[in-house]
């Protein structure tokens, strides 16, 4: 759980209110708020990819409830927190800057932190910043949604990875917070949420919607290259220069490509080690194009690892997007792909008819369900020579769509004038167009038409490629 003496306050530059720059790190207080979440230094901390903390992303479409409209229905999809880096990446982290401090004589300018700066980063675990990022989600959920929230109970499941659950209980801490000063709320304990069901993440043989590992031709073969490769390309381009230019500010150095991103890289991770998101001497070493770049190079990753630019990666994804239609037509699930049927078919761990869901996983899982989906059909497979930012391609980017603490709500809503149900989709704030339905103005499908443009998953995506 989140440290009792946490100050989350964001602060801006003095001319911020009335010029519109973006926010800056003010001493002893956050970058993070619960509505708009990470602000400052959003030239560059808005493209640090899968790296970034959550924050709002700008939407066409206004994400209110339109006039007339009741929201009926309410899931969302929610990445994990800020963590630390993962365990083979943090010993790389951890050694590069051992090497740079064995072998460079002499810091200065902008590297003089490099002489005495302590690698500290742990591995996997949720930093102070991410375990907050998730009491705020829920709070900001509570408040969205509050006129279902009062009265009915969420139902919620999280995989099994230990920065996972613990994403998810901080969640229902935030969303419990919330309904606790809400004084319209009733207040019977069983109302307030809990974590219902973990699913393990095994090797093998454990299905989980909410973690991709079954599909064998897509863990290990052709198609678990592609990302690698597509990044590589890139890296070639865009590293090359930040290479040679680091190197001959640090002689002795002698930076590798890999270590030149592994530098970046250490600024996300330092900014979201600290409980308020300062901003780390490490981010002042690149330029903001270069920023663009680097997350642009993360953006390669995911698109070519689990989205559209992958035969198999979308496929990882049909599974959840089967339990999905499943709760929004409120009729038991078909699917015969990643989905768990000891638990999808009973009332206790896959429960029907309820109003209200929350689940909770990683940022390669969401990127694939997003794709099953068929949301960023419209965006043309991303080139390996050039930066295309997300306005530019379709709203997709690694940071716009699976930041730190991203999520997704899934609304249904009755509204005058309407026979049917609609559909909306929000994901970090942005109003998806939908156009894959036809979506109106709002950003809304009749439910009728957002599952009938779901028939690759219905079909089961290209599952039967997994164990050719």
């Amino acid at each position: 759980m989140p440290r009792e003496d946490s100050s989350w306050v964001l602060t801006t530059n003095e001319d911020s209110s009335s010029n519109g720059s973006p926010a800056s790190y003010d001493k002893g207080r956050s970058c993070d708020t619960v509505e708009h979440g990470y602000q400052c230094n959003a030239d560059i901390s808005h493209f640090w990819g899968q790296y970034s903390p959550y924050f709002s992303v700008p939407s066409d479409l206004s994400s209110d409830i339109p006039p007339g409209c009741s929201i009926t229905f309410a899931q969302i999809l929610s990445r994990h927190g800020a963590r630390d880096p993962t365990a083979s990446k943090t010993v790389a982290y951890n050694a590069t800057i051992q090497r740079i401090q064995a072998n460079v004589k002499k810091f200065a300018g902008k590297y003089a932190f490099l002489s005495d700066y302590k690698y500290t980063l742990g591995a996997d675990q949720l930093t102070p910043f991410g375990e907050q990022q998730l009491v705020n989600s829920g709070i900001k959920y509570y408040e969205r949604y509050k006129e279902l929230s009062r009265d009915f109970v969420h139902f919620v499941r999280s995989s099994g990875q230990e920065r996972v659950v613990e994403s998810a209980l901080n969640w229902t801490q935030g969303f419990t917070v919330a309904k606790l000063a809400d004084k319209h709320a009733g207040q019977d304990p069983e109302g307030y949420p809990r974590l219902d069901v973990t699913i393990p993440e095994a090797d093998y043989g454990v299905n989980n919607t909410l973690n991709h590992d079954l599909c064998t031709e897509y863990e290990n073969g052709t198609c678990s290259t592609i990302a690698d490769d597509a990044q590589l390309t890139w890296a070639e381009i865009f590293a090359t220069p930040i290479q040679k230019r680091l190197n001959a500010d640090l002689p002795g150095a002698q930076l590798s490509i890999n270590e030149t991103i592994i530098m970046m890289a250490l600024c996300p991770f330092n900014v979201l080690a600290a409980p308020t998101g300062k901003i780390s001497p490490f981010c002042a070493l690149f330029t903001e194009e270069e920023w663009h770049q680097y997350g642009y190079y993360e953006s390669l990753g995911k698109w070519y690892g689990y989205s559209h630019g992958n035969p198999l990666g979308p496929t990882q994804g049909v599974g959840f997007a089967n339990e999905l239609i499943a709760r929004m037509v409120d009729k038991p699930v078909e699917d015969h792909t990643s989905t768990n049927r000891t638990l999808d078919e009973s009332s206790e761990t896959f429960p029907l008819g309820r109003r209200l869901y929350a689940d909770f996983s990683h940022d390669n899982d969401l990127t694939a369900i997003f794709s099953a989906l068929g949301f960023y059909n419209g965006t043309s497979h991303l080139p390996t020579s050039n930066v295309v930012e997300a306005q530019s391609a379709n709203g997709y980017s690694a940071a716009w769509t699976v930041a730190f603490a991203a999520r997704a709500y899934f609304e249904k809503m009755v509204c005058e004038g309407h026979d049917d149900e609609l559909v909306r989709v929000i994901i970090n704030d942005r109003v998806l167009p939908l156009d894959q339905c036809v979506g109106d103005r709002f950003g809304r499908c009749t439910l009728t038409s957002f599952i009938a443009s779901l028939e690759f998953v219905m079909a089961g995506g290209r599952w039967d490629q997994c164990f050719a």
